[in-house]
């Protein structure tokens, strides 16, 4: 779970970290206080664990319906928030504060009034204390979230990944000096841009201003988000600056004819700082880098090799997406193997696709677990026999090692995919709560003004039968009874559910809705409910299928599904007790009748057969009649 321990230290800088040697320099000395690196980084004031999220973008060439795509999957751990919120537009008087809370993650991860009814307090619940102020703005724009900012009113979009990075910093009140987390600075945005272009200006720009802090650990110092609009979208990086009390940035526009895969580590590279129309950064990214003597004047700067801290948890945490994300989008042939993810650039910070896509891609490989490779998750002995590509968190004290780690993925709190357009109804996003195996992406409007009822309602720790989240989450974990066929199931249900919902966006895109945009809201609203109650009840029911299929290993109480002859070599089952010595051949008059083994004494047959050898005995009760019509016991 997402724990943070409040130690007694005092406020620390930022932190350079030493956790191994990067590229050959000798990493500077951060103060620790008497304390080892690595127990400071475990205990200082208020650190957050990192986040391990997968972010995809399509430029609008590469789409096939001239969208921008992008998108974010949420695979927090443990006591996640799964809702979609809606924050409504407000204008505020002049000189009016906009208070900044820490970003803790944990549901709820934001009690208090001001942001809509989706985080009034419940009874019991104290409003949680601002961290610090900034000055707010006239007005601020409508905008849904789901821990970061998703989407808002004028179609803007964004998705999320935590990266390492060389520095790391803490909160405001939690032994640090900066005051925004990449939550806020979604936020904020959300509530005061209109276009991609203009968020990453103003969010690099208050990180600059107030200080940025990340998630908190070494591996989780920094951030990325894919931020788009109708037009174009980019790939943006920050992480905090050597003294904790500002950030280093840089942001690079995917070209209107590629796609691009963040992935848990820094993938912009070389910067063209003559070229403003591709990049942004701010103006320290130059001069951090040449005072630490990471870079130097005339040469080019290699953002990830500079800023990033390589993948974390283990080798290929991030390639591996990567290769696999690029390889679900068409492009073949990218190596699968390197030495240093950092150093190695491997894969391309942009690619072109061999062929346009559709949102329904987007869900695809956000399901991946590498089916028909060599990395195949639902083969081998780990999968058990049932093709299960998921592997529980493991912590032993016995066995170092690590499972490879997939697109899809069982901790998925939330996934949602932005579809920035300016046709029809406009921009929408369509969010799947719960791991992308078993959830149905449903559409939501940006020109709404509801989170359909199901998709507020989602306490990991209470079971709600109102919650679309545990919808998901209880056919999931029912699923794993018999894995790969039940699976089936729920692909029927959610790739019927997903085509109703593309149907649905067409439909409502086609409509001249009123011009008040009050009352096209409230279209929108009946119709995007409607759908999501259908979805919600459709997957409550699916539990009980399942189980009356494939209760107690059989298939609809029918046939014995038994086990795949691999697995059981592979757990010797050729080594298990052998069959009993065999006896003169006894014949049982079972019916007086000739050849009259009906289904009745085949009954009989069974019935009359002993503990001992049983399952052989019972396999020749219903091999038929011998010569005679008689069974042979």
């Amino acid at each position: 779970k997402a724990i943070w321990t409040r130690a007694f230290f005092p406020p620390l800088p930022s932190l350079r970290l030493p956790a191994r040697v990067r590229g050959g320099r000798v990493p500077s000395t951060m103060s620790t206080h008497g304390c080892s690196p690595s127990l400071l980084l475990l205990l200082s004031c208020g650190i957050r664990l990192a986040q391990a999220c997968t972010t995809l973008a399509v430029g609008r060439r590469a789409s096939a319906d001239g969208s921008v795509l992008l998108s974010h999957s949420g695979d927090f751990v443990g006591n996640a928030d799964a809702r979609l919120c809606y924050i409504p537009a407000a204008d505020h008087a002049p000189g009016s504060r906009r208070p900044i809370y820490w970003d803790k993650e944990d549901h709820p991860f934001f009690v208090g009034p001001g942001r809509g009814n989706c985080y009034l307090p419940k009874p019991g619940e104290p409003p949680y204390e601002p961290i610090g102020w900034i000055p707010q703005v006239n007005h601020t724009f409508a905008y849904y979230e789901a821990v970061y900012g998703v989407m808002n009113e004028h179609g803007l979009g964004m998705g999320e990944t935590t990266c390492s990075g060389v520095f790391a910093t803490t909160a405001i009140g939690h032994g640090g000096k900066a005051l925004l987390s990449i939550e806020t600075l979604t936020r904020l945005g959300m509530e005061r841009s209109k276009t991609a272009r203009e968020a990453v200006k103003l969010m690099g720009s208050l990180a600059e201003s107030y200080g940025f802090y990340g998630a908190g650990s070494f591996e989780g110092g920094a951030e990325s988000l894919m931020v788009g609009d109708p037009q174009e979208v980019f790939v943006f990086h920050v992480l905090p600056d050597p003294s904790g009390t500002s950030a280093i940035w840089a942001a690079q526009r995917v070209p209107d004819d590629h796609v691009a895969v963040v992935a848990n580590m820094f993938v912009i590279r070389e910067i063209d700082f003559a070229d403003s129309m591709t990049f942004l950064f701010s103006d320290n990214v130059r001069t951090v880098a040449e005072a630490k003597g990471w870079w130097h004047l005339g040469e080019p700067l290699d953002f990830t090799a500079v800023y990033s801290d390589g993948e974390y948890a283990q080798k290929f945490y991030s390639g591996r997406r990567m290769w696999g994300a690029y390889r679900r989008f068409g492009l073949t042939g990218l190596p699968d193997n390197y030495t240093d993810l950092r150093h190695d650039a491997v894969y391309p910070v942009t690619a072109k696709p061999p062929a346009t896509l559709k949102v329904q891609d987007i869900f695809g490989v956000h399901r991946d677990y590498y089916e028909g490779t060599k990395y195949d998750l639902t083969k081998g002995l780990a999968a058990g026999p049932w093709g299960d590509p998921d592997r529980w968190t493991t912590a032993s004290k016995e066995v170092n090692g690590n499972w490879e780690r997939s697109i899809g993925l069982f901790r998925t709190t939330t996934t949602h995919v932005v579809q920035c357009k300016t046709t029809g109804q406009g921009s929408l996003v369509w969010f799947g709560p719960h791991t992308t195996a078993a959830t149905c992406f449903v559409p939501v409007f940006a020109s709404a003004t509801e989170v359909p009822a199901p998709y507020n309602v989602s306490d990991p720790n209470k079971l709600s039968k109102d919650s679309a989240y545990w919808a998901h989450r209880f056919v999931f974990n029912v699923a794993k009874i018999k894995y790969a066929y039940a699976m089936e199931d729920v692909k029927k249900i959610q790739s019927q559910f997903e085509a109703d919902g593309v149907s649905l966006v067409k439909l409502l895109d086609a409509m001249p809705l009123s011009s008040a945009p009050f009352d096209a809201a409230k279209v929108l609203n009946k119709a995007l409910a409607t759908h999501a109650d259908q979805v919600l009840n459709a997957f409550w029911s699916l539990p009980e299928t399942i189980v009356e299929k494939y209760a107690d290993g059989w298939l609809e109480d029918k046939t014995a599904l038994g086990y795949p002859d691999w697995w059981l070599k592979a757990v010797g089952y050729q080594d298990g007790p052998p069959p009993p010595p065999p006896q003169p051949s006894q014949k049982a008059e079972m019916s007086k009748e000739p050849q009259s083994c009906n289904d009745d004494a085949v009954h009989r047959c069974v019935s009359a057969c002993h503990s001992q050898g049983f399952a052989r005995c019972a396999a020749e009760c219903v091999k038929g009649c011998d010569e005679e019509g008689e069974l042979v016991i």
